[in-house]
């Protein structure tokens, strides 16, 4: 007779991730002061005829664009959490929105790159000391966001042992770290350039800076964007994976033969085990050291021959 266990009549599907509130307001905070830089770098580019602050200023207003994308995934995934159209929440939506932020990323990445070589065969007159003024003044905003959305660890032993690596796992946030780590990226090197042009002559150092930095960016971008369309594809975690077929089969006669596991938000992960010569309920207390799962659907047969139920 087959058991089939699917983790009580009566459960929610909201996986947000327990930081899901709080980080909310550190990337609407992130993105006010995105947006009052942003707009006074393209004040101080037109004031000090500044082609390099102009250019800084709007490389800035599209990471603005995206923070404000991480922001409103967010809200969005609060709003909607408990509808349930959304049969497994809306714990992807920030890595959605990671995913968008990564193209975005990529593609300022390119547009550097070839803003850098137009300079090298064209190299432009820049007002080195104002533009060094407000390049410094961007990297402290950039700083300062960086420590807002920055991985904190003061209160991680309060938690379950799965959430000490929320951070990395909120591909939502991770995406609006790594738009702030590229503009301070991009601000160190402007600074270098300029300094560099102001004191030693050399103009060149300006475009030079510019192709390392659309490098190092481009090399974020990628990285993001698997990490993001794993969770959107569903692709499995090799380690949990391997810990629940370790509980399950090791030491006892059951065998699982069929395992689905993927992601359903920074909250953990959803599996549905099928399993041969045991009982739900045996399987189910096996895999309660499993932190990752928070949503488990178990299939048990008492022999292979025995076909699934209608």
């Amino acid at each position: 007779m087959e058991q089939s266990d699917v983790g009580g009549m009566a459960h929610d599907h909201v996986f947000l991730g327990r930081d899901h509130d709080r980080n909310t307001r550190r990337v609407l905070w992130v993105v006010l002061l995105t947006l009052t830089m942003m707009v006074g770098e393209i004040v101080a580019g037109v004031v000090f005829n500044s082609m390099a602050l102009l250019a800084d200023g709007f490389h800035m207003a599209t990471h603005a664009g995206a923070l404000t994308v991480a922001a409103f995934a967010y809200l969005l995934a609060r709003r909607y959490a408990a509808e349930r159209r959304f049969t497994f929440g809306t714990g992807k939506v920030g890595d959605l929105a990671g995913f968008a932020s990564s193209l975005v990323l990529g593609l300022v990445a390119l547009g550097i790159a070839v803003e850098s070589a137009l300079r090298f065969l064209n190299p432009q007159p820049v007002a080195f000391s104002e533009a060094t003024a407000i390049a410094v003044l961007g990297l402290l905003v950039n700083l300062l966001s960086a420590v807002l959305l920055g991985p904190d660890h003061h209160h991680d032993h309060h938690h379950e042992p799965h959430d000490h690596a929320e951070h990395g796992h909120d591909n939502n946030l991770r995406s609006a770290y790594v738009h702030v780590l590229a503009d301070a990226l991009t601000s160190v090197l402007a600074i270098a350039a300029l300094l560099g042009g102001r004191f030693l002559g050399w103009v060149w150092l300006d475009p030079a800076m510019g192709l390392v930095g659309a490098a190092v960016i481009a090399v974020w971008s990628w990285s993001l964007m698997r990490a993001a369309s794993s969770v959107l594809l569903d692709m499995a975690d090799p380690h949990v994976e391997g810990e629940i077929r370790e509980l399950v089969e090791d030491e006892t006669e059951a065998r699982i033969v069929d395992l689905h596991l993927w992601r359903v938000g920074p909250a953990g992960h959803a599996a549905i085990v099928s399993v041969v010569g045991d009982d739900a309920d045996n399987v189910r207390r096996r895999l309660r050291p499993v932190h990752e799962i928070v949503h488990l659907t178990v299939e048990a047969r008492a022999s292979a021959s025995q076909p699934p139920a209608a």
